[in-house]
């Protein structure tokens, strides 16, 4: 039986946050430092319902190395 490779692109809002200690931020300046774009060490949180998805696509599937002449469908 032939494998489907499914891709979906898609938007979608998160909640994205993390502790941090007082001293890591200015808290006067408004400043968050090395804080300011999320980084793997945040928690992401998708918002439910709010994912779009932008396009879809799928291919045949086999275990070898991706080869670059399968042929392809999207919508």
């Amino acid at each position: 039986m032939a494998k489907y490779l499914i891709k979906h692109w898609v938007n979608a809002d998160f909640l994205v946050e993390k502790v941090v200690d007082e001293s890591e931020i200015d808290t006067v300046k408004n400043d968050l430092k090395q804080y300011k774009t999320p980084d793997s060490s945040f928690s992401f949180v998708m918002i439910k319902g709010s994912e779009k998805i932008n396009r879809s696509t799928y291919e045949k599937y086999d275990e070898s190395l991706n080869n670059s002449s399968k042929e392809r469908t999207s919508d």
